[in-house]
Formats: C-alpha cells, structure tokens, sequence
C-alpha cells in the first residue's frame, strides 16, 4: 500500500503539543494584556541600566496638547483615539498609553496588573519547561521542526515565499508536514522569543538581580532588559497574528480540528 494522500485522515499532533498550544494561547493573551497595563505605568522605554521621565527614550506613547501621540527614534505619529488619548466606555478622556480593552485590569491599576502578570509567567515558565523536555524527548524538534538538507537552500526558500504569497498550500502527503518558513518561525518562537522574554522579565526583578546579577550584565541592564521583553512581545504578537492569518486561509475547520484532536484531513492534491 501507498503512503497517505489527500483526503486521508492522519495524526498530526500529539497530546503534549495540543495541551501545551491552548494553555500557551491562554495565557500569552493574559500576559500580552496585563503587561499592557504595566506599561501604562511609564509608556517610555530606554537602552541602558536607567530610565526615568526626563532622559532620552526610544520609544514613547503618550499625549501633546489635544493629540495621542506614538514616538519611535524621533519619529513621531499621531494614535489620537487608539494610543495616548481615548475614551473610556463611559466617554471620559484618558491620557494613558494603551486604551482599557487592550488591558487587564481594564481600569488603572498597577498592583493588580502585576498580579496576573506573575501568575500567568508561572504558567508560561512551567509549561515552556514541560514542552522543552517532552518535544526533544519525543523527538518532535528533531523530526518535524529541524530543517532537512536542502530546505535552507536559497531556491527552496524562495519557492516556499512565492507559494505562501500566491496562496498555494500543500496538499497530499505534503500538507502533513511543515514548510520551511513554518520551521523557521516555529524555531524562532520557541528557541528565541520565549526563552529572551523569560529571561529579560526574570531580569526586571530587583530579588532575581540580586541572586542572578549576571542577567543585568547579559542584557546590558535593566532598561535594556525591559525594552527587548517589550520587542519580544511585539514579536510574539506578529507571530500570532500571522499565524492566525494562515490557520483563515488554509481552512479553519481542518486546522482548529487538528489541534484539538490531533487529526488531520489531508488536502485533496491539485490537479
């Protein structure tokens, strides 16, 4: 008999990659949000050991006169109504950074956004750790995430852009495994952003600095420290975004499907 083609059904995910998915999203979402509200607190963001209200920023969100402003580098662009300046739902103006529902707790409050940002790191931390061991245990990394001989070939990256920009999927026994540019990212978020977004939040602790001093010495402070866990989540937040994107075009059903049941229906090849 043959190998799988379209139409068949196939296990695609295993239990711990489907477990860990969801309870990742969940709290991604949670921690995106309650360190929105954290920010808040100083919507500036610096390189170096120090930062306060009068020294030089990066970047900065905030509000001139009757303007919602974002800075970056010196470039500054008007967020009127979306960053710096809104409404809350009641219609009263507010000058803070992010607008109450890209925030948790949606009203200000700093202590209570720290709150749920620690406890939710502990769930990331723990289910990272879980996900590390279990997928190099079971060889999932080496197997389906490690780019073959060949797939980093300049012609076999390009193909791979050109077909995901014309929209052409995989299909057949193809569709079962993951692209290049899928490999890359997937290792760039698990093997990069998450592990730099850990360590640069562990940084930002006063008790962590005091057992691990070497972290301020790894990221070159701890300015620098929170300004790479801010371009991490920016990061983590592109990747979500795009991969929901593909999740819409490849076909949401099959895909949601396969990542709660772990099965996959394979495309029908084209003709």
């Amino acid at each position: 008999m043959g190998g799988p083609a379209g139409g068949d059904i196939v296990l695609r995910h295993r239990l711990s990659t489907r477990v860990w998915h969801w309870i990742n999203a969940f709290t991604l979402f949670l921690m995106l949000m309650s360190g929105l509200m954290i920010f808040n607190a100083h919507p500036r963001l610096y390189w170096g050991d120090y930062g306060a209200n009068f020294d030089r920023a990066w970047l900065e969100i905030g509000a001139e006169g009757e303007s919602g402003l974002l800075r970056v580098a010196g470039y500054r662009i008007e967020t009127t109504g979306v960053l710096g300046l809104w409404k809350d739902p009641d219609g009263v103006e507010k000058r803070r950074a992010f607008p109450w529902w890209a925030t948790i707790p949606s009203r200000y409050s700093l202590a209570d956004a720290r709150l749920w940002h620690l406890a939710f790191a502990w769930v990331l931390v723990i289910g990272a750790i879980f996900y590390w061991t279990t997928s190099l245990g079971n060889r999932h990394v080496q197997r389906d995430l490690l780019p073959r001989r060949g797939e980093l070939h300049p012609r076999q990256l390009w193909h791979d852009i050109t077909e995901h920009a014309r929209l052409r999927f995989p299909t057949g026994a193809k569709a079962r495994d993951y692209g290049i540019l899928q490999k890359l990212a997937y290792l760039a978020v698990l093997f990069g952003l998450l592990p730099l977004i850990i360590l640069t939040g562990l940084t930002m602790s006063p008790a962590i600095n005091a057992g691990w001093p070497w972290l301020l010495d790894l990221f070159g402070g701890r300015q620098s420290a929170r300004s790479i866990h801010f371009l991490c989540a920016l990061g983590l937040v592109l990747f979500i975004a795009v991969h929901l994107l593909m999740v819409l075009l490849a076909g949401p059903v099959n895909e949601i499907r396969s990542m709660i049941t772990g099965r996959f229906t394979l495309p029908k090849e084209r003709p």
